[in-house]
């Protein structure tokens, strides 16, 4: 199981009030609803691996240098990311959880955990599931090994599992295409463009019929007519340079250098003491023991 960390601690911050304090009064509601996300994650499904995997870059150069708009909107200042002042304590909080447990959070530098968990995805030799409410993942889907996305849209008990099959019937795309068809019709809360005038339904259209973004310009640059919905096919030409750099952006990287960490979920703490200390000062005793609880025997 690997976790999109960020994702999980944004939506325990804005789902939790900030009215749940540590005993000097500082907000912990990402932290204790984290927790226990994980607590409910690993208890419904038992997972034998573990990844809380981080962001060492929310903003990689190499993406920006492709589109520059890339998530540009979320910038506060410099390369910093616009996060709420009172979360911005409780990542490091949440980072001497996960290690104080014993629960794996790899990183690394200029990649983002999007990137991490395409790696481990491409190096698991069993199923994945990947926890997110990012619908970028959902390019990582696979029916034959399997690796699914548990999407946080509905809450965290109420997940809702992506497999090829809900690719296809959500989008009309064949269920491995989504990043070609991401690509076609932009994100704009990740201030990527898409093609102009290419919306859904016409880059659903498009991936269907070529099979592949790579089809479809191979087509494009050998002058084919046939199989472009009305207009699209000059909108393609002239978005031809945005097509050749989206989808270094879009893609998640499979092969981000990763130091060998274990992965196996823990039966029992790696630093007892330091939980217990974690537990005291910010008030994390009850989260913590149901965490606890659920771990393996």
């Amino acid at each position: 199981m690997l976790l999109d960390t960020p994702s999980l601690y944004f939506r325990a911050f804005y789902g939790i009030p900030d009215s749940i304090t540590a005993p000097d009064g500082m907000p912990v509601n990402a932290v204790r609803g984290l927790i226990d996300m994980i607590a409910t994650l690993v208890r419904a499904h038992s997972p034998t691996g573990l990844a809380a995997t981080m962001d060492a870059d929310w903003r990689p150069a190499f993406r920006v240098a492709a589109i520059p708009t890339y998530k540009a909107h979320r910038v506060a200042h410099g390369d910093a990311e616009e996060v709420p002042d009172t979360l911005v304590p409780q990542i490091p909080v949440i980072e001497e959880v996960l290690d104080a447990v014993g629960i794996a959070r790899p990183e690394a530098p200029g990649y983002e955990a999007d990137d991490v968990i395409g790696t481990l995805t491409h190096q698991a030799e069993g199923a994945v599931d990947i926890v997110t409410g990012d619908r970028d993942l959902f390019q990582l889907v696979d029916d034959s090994r399997p690796v699914r996305v548990l999407y946080t849209v509905r809450g965290i008990r109420n997940l809702q599992t992506v497999d090829e099959a809900f690719v296809t019937a959500k989008y009309g795309i064949p269920g491995r295409a989504y990043a070609d068809f991401a690509t076609l019709r932009g994100d704009p809360s990740d201030g990527l463009p898409g093609v102009a005038g290419v919306g859904e339904k016409t880059a659903a259209s498009l991936i269907t019929r070529f099979g592949s973004l790579d089809a479809l310009l191979s087509a494009l640059d050998a002058g084919v007519t046939e199989g472009f919905p009305a207009g699209s096919r000059t909108r393609l030409a002239a978005a031809r340079d945005y097509l050749r750099v989206a989808p270094a952006v879009v893609r998640v990287a499979p092969d981000v250098p990763l130091p060998a960490a274990d992965l196996t979920l823990p039966a029992k703490p790696r630093d007892p003491e330091a939980l217990v200390r974690l537990a005291d000062r910010y008030g994390l005793d009850s989260p913590l023991n149901r965490l606890l609880d659920a771990l393996p025997r």
